[in-house]
C-alpha cells in the first residue's frame, strides 16, 4: 500500500513537471515570435492601434505616467510589464 501511494505521487510530480515544462517552452517561443513580429512592424514603420492612444498620450503629455498605464492596461488588459513598456515607448 505504502510503494502505490509511493509510486503514484511521483507520477503526478513527473507529471506536473512535464506539463510545466511544455509551458514554459511555449511561453518562450510566444515571447519570440512577439519580438519578431514587433521588429517586422518597425521595419514596415507600423504602429500598433491602441484604443484610446490619444487619452492614453495625452496623459503621458501632462506627465500623468502612472494614470496613462493604468489606461492602457485597462483598454488593452496587457499586463503591468508590458502596458509600463508601451507607453515609455509611447513618450
Amino acid at each position: 500500500m505504502d510503494t502505490t501511494i509511493l509510486f503514484l505521487t511521483c507520477v503526478v510530480i513527473l507529471g506536473v513537471a512535464s506539463i510545466r515544462s511544455h509551458l514554459s517552452r511555449a511561453d518562450r517561443r510566444a515571447a519570440r515570435v512577439e519580438r519578431k513580429l514587433d521588429a517586422v512592424m518597425r521595419h514596415l514603420d507600423l504602429h500598433e492601434e491602441i484604443p484610446g492612444r490619444d487619452e492614453i498620450l495625452a496623459l503621458v503629455r501632462q506627465g500623468k505616467k502612472i494614470q496613462a498605464i493604468k489606461r492602457y492596461r485597462e483598454t488593452t488588459g496587457a499586463d503591468l510589464v508590458e502596458a509600463k513598456q508601451a507607453v515609455d515607448r509611447l513618450s
